[in-house]
């Protein structure tokens, strides 16, 4: 009888095994080596939007990320990302539109011309890429979004239960955030939002509306894809950046990370690299 896993079959894996361990400092033992060298390493940091624009369903009052104390800890945060990974690319949350004029700031910030502005693109993205001179690449797709709305109204017409799973689910999420940024430091804050903890409570949300009209029209399954949709898209950009050799940091909104951050786990072309030791 042959097993099999995520379609590799078992007498394959345990061949592998032993060529490998018998190869020591073999030319099977360097290739591996060299390939595990080149790939690429990524990592993702997931963060609230620093200048929020009231778009996202969950809405939070934030903590001020230009109060000295908190500008400190981002000059200290940065330097320690662009110290540990060295990024050669550091991707940001805008529109791929918008990279010449990314650019255009960004030389200017280099040259001393340009203030940083609020947004997380600015004050964690500009400082990391100045510090470990990389370069800056906007990574957002916004021409897929959340579709809900069908879903929305088909629930409150016949489906309430699932109507209010959301509504607690958003609330539960709204008064965490909330807590979090009213009782715990920036350094806190972040630490929490790249939590597998957070990640999950996360995607929570949309697995419990997944099911509603799955008997007529998956409206909850499609709204669910939807969103994903757009994070595949995202991760896409991800892809054609993070080639092999390159050391990519990936800034982006924690309802993002904690997609992408599944996406990367599954991509046996790349690395994931943790930020963990560096808040």
């Amino acid at each position: 009888m042959e097993y099999s896993c995520r379609g590799i079959h078992l007498k394959f894996v345990i061949a592998m095994f032993f060529v490998h361990f018998y190869a020591g400092t073999s030319v099977y033992a360097t290739e591996e080596v060299i390939a595990r060298e080149t790939k690429a390493r990524v990592a993702i940091l997931g963060v609230f939007h620093f200048t929020n624009p009231g778009l996202d369903v969950v809405k939070t009052k934030q903590i001020n990320v230009l109060e000295p104390e908190n500008q400190a800890y981002l000059d200290s945060f940065s330097m320690r990302i662009a110290s540990g990974l060295r990024p050669t690319k550091v991707l940001i949350e805008c529109h791929r539109k918008n990279q010449a004029s990314m650019e255009d700031k960004f030389l200017r910030y280099l040259d001393g011309t340009y203030q940083l502005g609020v947004n997380e693109i600015y004050q964690l993205g500009f400082r990391v890429a100045k510090a470990s001179n990389a370069s800056i690449i906007c990574f957002d797709e916004r021409e897929v979004q959340w579709q809900a709305s069908d879903m929305t109204a088909y629930m409150k017409e016949h489906d309430l239960q699932a109507q209010a799973r959301s509504d607690r689910g958003i609330q539960d999420i709204t008064k965490i955030l909330n807590e979090m940024h009213s009782e715990l430091s920036l350094k806190d804050i972040l630490i929490a939002l790249n939590s597998e903890e957070l990640d999950r409570l996360n995607k929570s949300l949309y697995m419990s509306t997944n099911d509603v009209g799955a008997e007529i029209n998956f409206l909850g399954a499609d709204a669910t894809a939807s969103w994903w949709h757009r994070n595949f898209r995202m991760y896409a950009n991800i892809q054609k950046a993070a080639v092999a050799g390159e050391r990519v940091l990936v800034i982006g909104g924690q309802g993002h990370t904690a997609i992408l951050r599944d996406m990367l786990e599954d991509d046996l072309q790349r690395q994931t690299h943790l930020l963990k030791p560096y808040f």
